[in-house]
């Protein structure tokens, strides 16, 4: 029986073990063929009040366990992603909807957020402070208790793990919410690895379903940290919750990610990296590039090869073989995608490429003629569009690129000198020179500003140890201090 075999998890949900959800069932739709691969379970609000009251009894005894312990469950799942990657995979490709480069590229990350989390347990858990006192003083990192960790279905398996395998490292219990379109990619496979794992009963509870149950899992009383990733309407929702309930929010949100040509940039490869860059993953990538800010002398060059590239990306089944460019979501995204490309030429732009779809695949797609007030420069789209603007010297550049809401990625390609000038004045979480926007690594930093997020929140073990634990002060005397009552 292989790790995902349906005969254990169809139709359930997971707290403590397989069980019924209490809110029903839901079909797992395939989006390129509206096929139904399975049936998956939903939880109710009674459901995530259990697996939370039991994520909160066996959180308190996981850490205590010795570091070596908690760390060998991480190396067991990081291999486990590793021996079922061909598994995952078509799981993967099936329900996101994903070309088998982008699938594997989750196994392997995945595989690399576990082998990076099973370093935090070991790692110094404080210091030593200095004290006008007669005594010893330390700070010592704790775990939060019960993270609640809430993904969404673009990346779905690397952004769940990237939240659960630290949250677990540092000695904490999940409550996993995955979005309801993909709860295999990002919620079973997360439930299967562990268990086969030999993770203790009770430290990951899986709670698929709907807005409500999203609810539900940040208000939960034992929750004391919600990482969140998701659309930034959303985020805000989930950061107001957590606020009045005084708990920690860390929110992952979207970006409308600037791919900066200069001068005298090389035009092929220019086109090359920023096509990859917006029509990756049909474009639903926090990270895409979502705004194209390109050099007077190199633009005309520049738009002409884009649409070239765009023209010639095959389009189609994700099994497919050649396919580079796979189906949007789901039909309510596909009609948002749309949406947005013809207000955008009701406003004014020009379609050099695409801009058009047939069933769930919308074609890549390339704007010009656009205002800094055109739907498509201001808001994220979520599909395969790459809006192009020009400009003339590096200050107007600067001004283009800042001019948003968003500040998540930026790419900038060409001289590096001038692109280093660029790079210490866009607000930006990651700043990318001769790369495009879409980047991530296990051990790197991650996190956006503005309306992108509240910073770097995940990546590497400083910033982990951070997210997922908290500072308490400890004092010791070899006897009783006298005082003076």
């Amino acid at each position: 029986m292989g790790l995902l075999d349906t005969a254990v998890w169809h139709g359930k949900i997971f707290i403590n073990e397989w069980t019924d959800g209490g809110g029903g069932t839901s079909p797992v739709i395939e989006p390129a063929t509206s096929q139904q691969l399975a049936d998956q379970g939903f939880a109710s609000i009674e459901d995530v009040a259990r697996a939370s009251a039991a994520a909160a009894r066996a959180q308190a005894e996981w850490a205590l366990r010795p570091p070596e312990e908690r760390a060998g469950v991480l190396r067991r799942a990081g291999q486990l992603f590793e021996q079922y990657a061909e598994e995952i995979r078509w799981w993967i490709q099936r329900e996101t909807g994903a070309i088998a480069a982008k699938a594997g590229l989750e196994t392997h990350v995945a595989a690399n957020e576990c082998f990076e989390a099973s370093a935090l347990p070991t790692l110094a858990q404080g210091e030593v402070l200095s004290s006008n006192d007669d005594r010893w003083s330390f700070a010592r990192r704790r775990p939060l208790g019960v993270v609640s960790v809430i993904a969404p279905f673009n990346f779905p398996l690397i952004l769940s793990i990237r939240a659960v395998a630290p949250a677990l490292a540092t000695g904490n219990a999940v409550l996993l919410k995955p979005d309801p379109r993909t709860t295999v990619s990002g919620g079973y496979v997360l439930a299967r690895i562990f268990e086969e794992a030999g993770l203790p009963a009770g430290l990951l509870q899986l709670t698929p379903g709907g807005g409500d149950i999203g609810a539900a899992v940040v208000e939960a009383p034992e929750v004391k940290m919600v990482a969140f990733t998701g659309s930034t309407a959303a985020g805000r929702k989930v950061g107001e919750t957590c606020s009045r309930l005084l708990k920690r929010a860390h929110l992952e949100l979207g970006g409308k990610n600037a791919m900066i040509v200069l001068e005298g940039a090389g035009v092929d490869k220019a086109a090359s990296a920023a096509a990859f860059g917006s029509f990756l993953h049909q474009g639903q990538i926090c990270m895409t590039a979502g705004r194209h800010i390109v050099h007077d002398s190199v633009y005309d060059e520049y738009v002409s090869a884009l649409a070239d590239k765009a023209k010639n990306l095959p389009v189609g089944d994700p099994t497919d073989a050649g396919t580079v460019i796979g189906p949007i979501i789901d039909e309510k995204q596909l009609a948002r995608v749309d949406g947005i490309v013809q207000d955008a030429v009701a406003q004014g732009a020009t379609i050099l490429a695409g801009g058009e779809h047939s069933g769930p695949f919308y074609s890549p797609t390339v704007l010009t003629n656009l205002t800094p007030e055109n739907i498509a420069w201001r808001e994220e789209i979520f599909g395969p569009v790459a809006p192009v603007m020009r400009f003339s010297d590096l200050e107007e550049a600067i001004s283009l690129a800042n001019d948003t809401d968003y500040g998540l990625s930026i790419g900038i390609l060409g001289d590096v000198g001038e692109a280093m000038k660029i790079a210490d004045r866009v607000v930006s979480g990651k700043i990318h020179i001769n790369e495009q926007t879409v980047s991530d690594e296990a051990h790197a930093p991650f996190g956006g500003f503005k309306s992108s997020g509240n910073g770097t929140r995940i990546g590497g073990a400083t910033v982990n140890l951070e997210a997922f634990t908290e500072i308490q002060w400890l004092t010791m005397r070899p006897e009783i201090a006298p005082y003076p009552f």
